[in-house]
C-alpha cells in the first residue's frame, strides 16, 4: 500500500490513497510507536473493519443511514503540511483535514459538515472513527504490547472533550486529543477480538478496540440508554447553507500532569474534583479556568431522567491560592454532574459519585448473597450460591460474606451457610471424589488452575471462625484444606499435563492471602504445610523476580493483561523485591484512568465487556495490587491511582445510580460498565451495567461459557470487595499535594486549630496513614474521626481524655 507523508518538528503522518491517517509517529519518541491502528496488522491478524479507519464518518441525516466507505471522495495532499479528504454523502458535503501547520509541535484535525441545499438538514447521528492505537496484539513478543499500545482515557464535556492515550508501558511521552471547536457529545467503541480458550491455546485472547468521536446524537433508536441523563444524545440541524466544524489538537505528554497543562494551554479549565463523597459529606471540586476567563457559574445536578434536580452552587466557591474551590454539602446518593459554565459561556464538566455509607452496602450485599443467592439443601444445585458457574471467580460471593462478618458483626447463620456449601458443593464439584489434589476437568479436557486460589481463599477464611460457629468441620480442618489447594494452585509439580504446570507458575489473586496462609499455618503449628508452601511461594517470587526483565507476569490467558501483571506488582513489592515489582508497577499505574468522569478511572480493560469498562473483579484486584504497591514503596501516584481505581469499582455495587438502564435493588450487584457510548457491537450495553453473560444471546464462545440462561450479572464478583476490606475498606491516607496542602484519600480533612481533622470513608476505619511524616495509627475498635495534632493521629475521644 503506497502512502503520503507529512511531518512538522513534532510528528511524522502517514496517508493511504484513500486519505486514511495509517500512521501517527511523535518525533520525540524514540520507541517510534504508530498511535492509530495500523491497517497492515489488521489485514495479518484477519480483521476486516476498512468501515472504521482513520476519518471514516457514520451518518443519519433525515432518516438516511450512510457510511462514507461506500462514497466517492476526492483526496487533496498537494499542500506539503495539510491533507483533505472531501465527500458527499446524504446531500452533505462533508471535509476531514489534517493540519500540521497549524501548530509544529501538533496535528490539527477536523471534521467539517456543509449542507449546500435550500432546506435544513437534521443529523440524528454523526461519528467519526479514530482509531487509535488501543490494541492487544497477538503477538508472544510482550514490549510490542507494553511499547505500541495505549489504554485510552476518555474525559468528555460540552466544550471540552479531551482523549488521553497512555502508553501501556508507562513510558513517555504519551498522546492527547484535545477538543479545540465544536461540541463532542460522546466517544464510543468497537471491538474486534479473537479468544481461542476452548482450542486450549495460552495465550488466547487479542483484540482492538476502536474510537469514534460522537458529534451528534450516537445511537440508533430503541437501545439508546434513556436513563443516561449526564451525556446528550442530541441531534443537529444543519440550515440551509450551513457548515459545522469540529476541531481537535493532538499533541504529546508526559504524565497526567502535564496533560492537564495541555489542555489548559488550549483553553481548557483544570478541573479536580474528589471522586467519592458519602452521603453528609461534602462534595468539594477545584478550579482553574483557562488564561483571561473567569467562573460565571457552577451548578449541581443529580436525579434521575424523570426527576433531575438542580442547584445553583455558584455562592459555595471561594477563592484559594488563585483557584476557585467548590465545596457543597451532599445529602443524596447517586451519581451528580457538577456544570462549569464560564464567562464566555462555554461549559465544563466533572461527575462525581455520593454513596450512602459504606458499611450499609456491604451489609446490604451480604445479606442478599446468604438470604436470596443461596439454593440450600433443596435447591437445583443443593448448597450453591447462584448463579451457578464452573469458574473459580464465581465464589467470592461467598468469600465476600465471610470477610463481611470476620470484619464486622457476626451473622452466624450467614457463616453456615457458607459451610455448608463449601463442604457439599465447591469440594465435590471442584474435585474428584472430593480428593484435593484430583481437579475434576470442568472444562472438557482440562481443569482450570486460577480457580484453585479462589477456593483457597475460601477456605482460609473459613478457618478463621471458632469451632463454636462452625458445625461441619473444626476450623483446623478448613485451614489443612486451604493448604491442600493452595499448594495445588502453586506447585507445577502436582500437574502432570502441559497447561497445569504453566498455569501454576502465574501469579494470581492469591498474592493478597499468602502471608495470611502462611501465618496462620505456623500459629496453628501446621509446620509441614507451612514448610511446603512457604517453599513453593519463594520459588514462585524467585523465578517471578528473575523473569521481571522479560514481563513475563504481564502475560496470562491474554496476550496482555492487568490480571497479571497486578498481581505481579503487588506479589513482588509485598514480598520485599521492589526493583522487580517496580517494573510492573509502572505498567499498573499506567493501565488506571484519569477523567472527568469517575466512572472512566477504571483500570483499563475490554474482554468482559468489548468495551472500555468498569470490571469489578480485576478493577479491584488491580486497585488492591496498586495500594500494595504504594504501602511497599509510598509515590503518591501510585496511591492515587489505586483509590481512583477503587471508586470506579464500588459503582458496580451502587444501588443508588440511575444514569444506568439497569437498576440493582438492596444487595444486587453486576460485574461490568460499560464506559463506552455507544456501544457499537452491542448498542443496548452503552453505558450501562452488566454480566458478562450477556454476550450468550451472541453466539460462539460465550455460549460456552455461559450455557445456562441463568447466569446473572454478578456471577464473578465479591473477591475484589474481600481485598477492598483489607485495604481501603480500612485505611484512610494523607499526603501533601503540589500545592503544599495535606490532603486526604479515602476520607477528609480539615484544618483546625490545633492541627488536622481527618474523616474517613472506610466502612471499617481501623488504619491511618501519613507515609510521608512517617504518622501512623493502627486502632482495635473502628473510629471515623481522628485529628492530626504535634505530629501524631489521636482518636477524637483520647484527645478530649487528654485535655481533661
Amino acid at each position: 500500500m503506497s502512502t503520503e507523508r507529512k511531518a512538522n518538528a513534532g510528528f511524522e503522518a502517514r496517508f493511504s490513497d484513500a486519505g486514511h491517517l495509517v500512521s501517527l509517529v511523535a518525533r520525540v519518541d524514540a520507541l517510534g510507536t504508530n498511535w492509530v491502528v495500523d491497517p497492515a496488522y489488521l489485514r495479518e491478524v484477519g480483521y476486516d473493519e476498512a468501515d472504521k479507519s482513520f476519518g471514516e464518518v457514520s451518518l443519519v441525516a433525515d432518516g438516511r443511514r450512510c457510511s462514507s466507505v461506500e462514497a466517492p471522495r476526492t483526496v487533496d495532499a498537494s499542500d506539503p503540511l495539510r491533507q483533505r479528504v472531501s465527500l458527499e454523502l446524504a446531500g452533505l458535503r462533508l471535509q476531514t483535514t489534517y493540519d500540521l501547520g497549524a501548530d509544529p509541535q501538533a496535528v490539527e484535525f477536523r471534521v467539517s459538515v456543509h449542507n449546500p441545499g435550500g432546506s435544513a438538514v437534521r443529523l440524528d447521528h454523526l461519528a467519526v472513527w479514530t482509531p487509535f492505537a488501543h490494541v492487544m496484539f497477538r503477538d508472544g513478543d510482550v514490549r510490542r504490547n507494553m511499547d505500541h499500545s495505549v489504554a485510552a482515557f476518555p474525559s468528555i464535556s460540552p466544550d471540552f472533550t479531551k482523549l488521553a492515550l497512555h502508553r501501556r508501558s508507562g513510558t513517555a511521552p504519551h498522546l492527547g486529543l484535545f477538543a479545540t471547536g465544536g461540541r463532542t457529545l460522546s466517544i464510543g467503541t468497537w471491538c474486534a477480538w479473537t479468544n481461542r480458550f476452548f482450542e486450549n491455546a495460552s495465550p488466547s485472547l487479542d483484540g482492538v478496540l476502536f474510537h469514534q468521536l460522537v458529534l451528534a446524537g450516537g445511537y440508533p433508536e430503541g437501545p439508546e440508554p434513556v436513563s443516561d441523563w449526564i451525556y446528550p444524545r442530541n441531534p443537529v440541524t444543519l440550515a440551509a447553507g450551513e457548515r459545522r466544524v469540529w476541531s481537535y489538537r493532538i499533541a504529546p505528554f508526559t504524565d497526567r500532569a502535564d496533560f492537564a497543562a495541555q489542555a489548559h494551554r488550549l483553553g481548557h479549565p483544570v478541573v479536580h474534583a474528589e471522586p467519592l463523597t458519602v452521603v453528609g459529606g461534602t462534595l468539594r471540586v477545584t478550579l482553574d479556568p483557562p488564561a483571561g476567563r473567569s467562573v460565571q457559574r457552577v451548578s449541581l445536578r443529580h436525579g434521575d431522567h424523570r426527576n433531575l434536580q438542580e442547584q445553583d452552587v455558584t455562592a459555595h466557591l471561594t477563592s484559594r491560592a488563585g483557584r476557585s474551590v467548590l465545596e457543597v454539602p451532599v445529602e443524596a446518593a447517586g451519581e451528580h454532574q457538577v456544570l462549569i459554565t464560564l464567562d464566555d459561556g462555554r461549559l465544563d464538566q466533572v461527575v462525581v459519585n455520593v454513596t450512602e455509607p459504606l458499611e450499609q452496602v456491604l451489609a446490604a450485599r451480604t445479606r442478599h448473597v446468604a438470604d436470596v443467592l443461596y439454593t440450600g439443601p433443596d435447591g437445583p444445585v443443593p448448597h450453591a450460591f447462584t448463579p451457578v458457574s464452573n469458574q473459580g471467580e464465581s465464589l467470592g460471593k461467598l468469600t465476600l460474606v465471610l470477610a463481611r462478618n470476620l470484619a464486622g458483626d457476626l451473622d452466624v447463620e450467614q457463616v453456615r451457610k457458607v459451610e455448608r456449601s463449601v463442604v457439599h458443593y465447591v469440594r465435590p464439584k471442584w474435585f474428584t471424589d472430593g480428593d484435593l489434589r484430583r481437579p475434576a476437568r470442568l472444562y472438557g479436557q482440562f481443569y482450570r488452575v486460577m480457580d484453585f486460589e479462589y477456593i483457597a481463599h475460601l477456605l482460609l477464611l473459613l478457618s478463621r471462625f471458632d469451632d463454636g460457629t462452625l458445625t461441619e468441620n473444626p476450623a483446623r480442618t478448613y485451614l489443612q484444606w486451604a493448604a491442600d489447594v493452595f499448594e495445588l494452585r502453586v506447585n507445577p509439580d502436582l500437574h502432570a499435563d502441559e497447561r497445569g504446570k504453566e498455569e501454576s507458575q502465574m501469579l494470581g489473586v492469591y498474592f493478597l492471602y499468602v502471608d495470611e496462609l502462611l501465618a496462620d499455618l505456623h500459629a496453628a503449628g501446621l509446620e509441614e504445610r507451612h514448610r511446603a508452601i512457604a517453599g513453593v511461594w519463594r520459588d514462585v517470587v524467585d523465578r517471578v523476580a528473575a523473569q521481571a526483565p522479560t514481563y513475563a507476569g504481564a502475560v496470562t490467558e491474554h496476550f496482555y493483561d492487568n490480571a497479571g501483571f497486578g498481581p505481579t506488582a503487588g506479589a513482588l513489592c509485598t514480598a520485599g523485591r521492589l526493583p522487580e515489582g517496580l517494573r510492573y508497577a509502572e505498567l499498573l499505574e499506567a493501565n488506571i484512568g484519569y477523567s472527568n468522569d469517575f466512572r472512566a478511572q477504571a483500570p483499563d480493560r475490554w474482554w468482559e465487556a468489548l468495551s472500555f469498562m468498569v470490571h469489578s473483579l480485576w478493577g479491584g484486584l488491580a486497585a488492591a495490587a496498586m495500594l500494595k504497591v504504594y504501602e511497599a514503596h509510598p509515590d503518591t501516584r501510585f496511591l492515587l491511582a489505586a483509590y481512583r481505581a477503587t471508586v470506579a469499582v464500588l459503582y458496580c455495587y451502587d444501588t443508588a445510580a440511575t444514569t444506568t438502564a439497569l437498576r440493582l435493588g438492596p444487595g444486587e450487584a453486576a460485574s461490568t460498565y460499560s464506559v463506552a457510548g455507544p456501544h457499537v457491537n452491542r448498542p443496548d450495553l452503552s453505558r450501562n451495567r452488566f454480566g458478562q453473560s450477556t454476550f450468550a444471546r451472541d453466539g460462539g464462545i460465550f455460549t460456552r461459557l455461559f450455557p445456562d440462561g441463568s447466569i446473572t450479572p454478578d456471577w464473578d464478583m465479591g473477591e475484589e470487595l474481600v481485598a477492598y476490606l483489607d485495604g481501603f475498606g480500612r485505611k484512610t491516607f494523607l499526603h501533601t499535594d503540589a500545592d503544599g496542602e495535606v490532603r486526604a484519600v479515602n476520607g477528609s480533612v480539615e484544618r483546625t486549630a490545633e492541627g488536622y481533622r481527618v474523616t474517613s470513608h472506610a466502612p471499617y476505619p481501623l488504619q491511618f496513614h501519613f507515609h510521608e511524616r512517617g504518622i501512623h495509627l493502627v486502632l482495635d475498635e473502628p473510629t471515623a474521626v481522628v485529628d492530626l495534632v504535634d505530629g501524631a493521629f489521636h482518636p477524637l475521644a483520647a484527645l478530649r481524655n487528654r485535655a481533661h
